[in-house]
């Protein structure tokens, strides 16, 4: 009954192939949560797979809903003692759209597949693979020491992919159920595909939808041109007054007053690298004078998602009458989000773009969160993956993505702790997803030793 034995226990059931079958039933659930006709594969991948997985392990289940959300949320509760400290895991079992003719030949995003040293399928990192390892890593430590030593509550949702919908107000809702200590959970990606990552809170992210409708119908060039005002070139202008050409937001309420020096120092031993198969950095693209690695955790960027104008597809000799563009701003701690909207159209008003609309693209955005890097249970968590994976942790003040930390951070109240089982390269959000076979090893192996520390009572105090 050692904290060896766990981990050698955890690493077995990856050996045997038996997370590998596990994943392979996951991922062949298409588990779309953008696509309305998914929604019974939603409410079956709980019930049928989660469910049975918790209630194996001495969990009890309850299906919690809400009139906002896409789909059903699982809870699950272990309780041991009431002198334990709580741990709060959490995962969400949609995927974003197979996008099934873009995979490679030989590939699908519902069937599990195995090429050299990865695993393809969607889901395989985003979320499905990441919270099994955490839950089979919590059956690793039950099955050595034969209890937990800690309690354990877990909510597995199926709408984050589409901004989790309900998942604010059901904690508002429930918070007294959901009450715990600390959140110990899993998305998102690595520094790098070597290196254990943790990060405290994530970026947070506002998408919205620019417009211009000049008029009713195209009308013909030749005759028209010249005397018309052409939406795309003034959305083309208004976009460019937002940044400048080297991508510098020029708008000051997108941007914190300062980069905070304990986030600079976590972020000085950091050197972003998406593997072979990642992008080339552009080294004088963004904020001047900040590392790549500040660049995506320490600050914000802005981004054109889409843009249209006439018909891309068959173009005619017609000024258009209108344009469209699907934007999107990654801010950090420091920006306020209701502001961000109405900072861009007064920005817009100043430089004579008052013609553009400014909407929302979704109801929900995620507020920028981070625990503070030097909060003794960051100190405890580091420790720990470094004595399981004889590697030094990289620690991210916060993910460059977005993830709801904030309604786990502000509305539940808790530290949290974030350690990710993918890397930057995964192809997560698009064609051949992939699950590098090394990490999903090392990741039960670092959560069984992470798990029995939480049960040697030795943790920092609450």
């Amino acid at each position: 009954m050692t904290r060896a034995a766990a981990i050698a226990h955890a690493q077995d059931y990856f050996d045997s192939g038996a997370f590998k079958a596990d994943l392979t039933r996951l991922v062949a659930m298409p588990t779309e949560s953008q696509n309305p006709e998914r929604a019974p594969v939603l409410a079956a991948y709980l019930d049928t797979e989660m469910r049975p997985l918790l209630e194996g392990l001495g969990f009890t289940c309850r299906m919690l809903t809400h009139p906002k959300a896409r789909g059903p949320f699982l809870f699950a509760e272990r309780f041991e003692d009431a002198a334990l400290p709580t741990i709060f895991g959490y995962g969400h079992g949609d995927v974003i759209r197979g996008l099934d003719a873009q995979w490679s030949e030989g590939l699908s995003p519902w069937t599990l597949t195995e090429r050299g040293d990865r695993w393809y399928g969607r889901g395989v990192v985003d979320n499905k693979g990441q919270h099994v390892i955490n839950i089979n890593a919590l059956r690793a430590v039950l099955e050595t020491r034969g209890r937990l030593g800690f309690n354990a509550k877990y909510l597995i949702e199926m709408g984050e992919e589409c901004g989790s919908p309900g998942l604010r107000e059901l904690c508002a809702e429930q918070a007294e159920l959901f009450r715990s200590d600390v959140l110990i959970a899993s998305d998102g990606p690595r520094l790098n595909a070597e290196r254990p990552t943790i990060f405290l809170g994530s970026r947070g992210g506002v998408t919205f939808d620019l417009t211009i409708t000049a008029r009713e119908g195209g009308h013909h060039s030749g005759n028209w041109g010249g005397i018309l005002s052409d939406p795309a070139i003034q959305l083309a202008h208004a976009i460019a007054s937002i940044v400048s050409p080297t991508g510098q937001i020029r708008i000051p309420e997108w941007v914190p007053s300062e980069l905070p020096e304990a986030v600079r120092a976590a972020l000085a031993d950091c050197e972003i690298d998406g593997g072979p198969d990642g992008p080339e950095i552009d080294p004088n693209w963004g904020e001047p004078g900040l590392s790549p690695a500040e660049q995506v955790f320490g600050w914000c960027s802005f981004d054109v998602l889409a843009m249209k104008s006439g018909v891309p597809e068959t173009p005619v000799n017609a000024v258009p009458p209108s344009a469209w563009a699907r934007c999107q701003l990654r801010f950090v701690v420091g920006v306020d989000p209701t502001e961000t909207l109405p900072a861009l159209r007064r920005h817009f008003s100043r430089h004579g773009f008052g013609m553009v609309e400014v909407t929302l693209a979704r109801d929900e955005i995620f507020n920028a969160t981070r625990l503070d890097p030097e909060d003794a249970w960051v100190r405890w968590a580091i420790d720990s993956v470094a004595r399981s994976t004889n590697k030094k942790p990289a620690l991210l003040p916060n993910l460059g993505g977005s993830l709801p930390n904030d309604i786990f951070s502000e509305i539940l109240g808790l530290r949290t702790i974030w350690v990710p089982h993918s890397y930057p390269g995964c192809s997560q959000h698009a064609p051949d997803e992939h699950l590098p076979v090394a990490i999903a090893r090392e990741g039960l192996a670092m959560m069984a030793g992470l798990y029995w520390d939480l049960g040697e009572g030795r943790t920092p105090p609450l």
